[in-house]
């Protein structure tokens, strides 16, 4: 949907000069389409990485009972102990740790995120 929604706005000019010019269907899409699609590449990639970090259900279904078990069951397991004491310094520490990949993500690929946003800001 991200990438339909965006070649769907996609400037025909590009496409038709492009054509005049003589370029094949694939050299269009290679020499054109394919660099003016890096940011929605990106915010499509930071979504999906998001959901699948986050995704619990998956983990939670198919982790076993031992020392390897993904991210989001562990940071679950600490939070929801059996004492009834809350620890909030260890929740948080692990919320903090558990966020890492994703803060990473974003801070990498963030200059793409907001170029991605800004595309259709302002039409002339």
């Amino acid at each position: 949907l991200f990438f339909r929604n965006f070649y769907e706005a996609f400037p025909t000019e590009l496409v038709r000069a492009a054509q005049v010019d003589g370029a094949s269907f694939f050299q269009i899409f290679r020499r054109i389409m394919l660099p003016n699609s890096l940011p929605i590449i990106v915010v499509t990639v930071i979504y999906q990485f998001t959901n699948i970090w986050n995704d619990f259900l998956f983990a939670s279904a198919y982790a076993g009972t031992g020392e390897s078990m993904p991210m989001t069951v562990a940071l679950n397991n600490v939070v929801n102990t059996s004492t009834g004491v809350v620890e909030y310094n260890v929740n948080m520490a692990a919320a903090m740790i558990a966020a890492v990949p994703t803060l990473i993500v974003y801070i990498l690929a963030g200059r793409y995120f907001v170029r991605g946003l800004m595309a259709g800001a302002v039409k002339g």
